[in-house]
């Protein structure tokens, strides 16, 4: 699976296998293979063979390394989301046939699941930022309260009186020393 969720943002890779994970790692830094060209196409290509020539030219550094590991074919399914493509799910295969068409819509089913996950999962990372910027805001305002508190007592102000002379500098023109 390739998963770019940005335009420019990073590229995340997941592979079946170590081997599988690696290729598909290299595949993001050559900028080729089925699953880049699914993304950036957002089209769903059909099954391709790996070791005809159409894919050794079109993908000269992935198709070789495919075969290598002993797969034949490949097909590219699009994460998508909404109207675009965040990535592509990558089913290489060891056999020369199609996929049935139930096969390549149970494929994509997952496809489209797996993007759904992908997308909550950034939403909650996105709420688990924002929390620890509220929880910091918060701590720095029961600082400010603080020492708003301390002035007020120590000088006998107001609060409003006692921020102002502590954020804005007016502590000796208040007291009058």
């Amino acid at each position: 699976m390739v998963f770019a969720p940005e335009q420019d943002g990073a590229v995340q890779v997941a592979g079946s296998d170590p081997e599988v994970h690696r290729l598909e790692h290299d595949t993001a830094g050559w900028r080729e293979g089925p699953g880049h060209g699914c993304h950036r196409r957002h089209a769903l290509p059909g099954l391709t063979v790996l070791d005809g020539h159409p894919a050794r030219q079109r993908w000269p550094h992935y198709a070789p390394r495919a075969v290598s590991l002993g797969c034949s074919s490949v097909v590219a399914l699009p994460l998508r989301e909404h109207t675009r493509s965040i990535g592509a799910l990558v089913l290489l295969s060891d056999g020369q046939s199609p996929l049935p068409s139930d096969m390549l819509a149970l494929g994509q089913s997952m496809a489209d699941f797996t993007a759904v996950v992908l997308r909550r999962a950034r939403e909650a990372d996105n709420s688990r930022a924002r929390t620890s910027h509220l929880g910091r805001a918060l701590a720095t305002l029961i600082i400010i309260e603080q020492a708003k508190g301390i002035i007020a007592t120590r000088f006998s102000l107001a609060p409003l009186d006692a921020f102002q002379i502590a954020f804005g500098g007016r502590l000796t023109a208040a007291t009058g020393s």
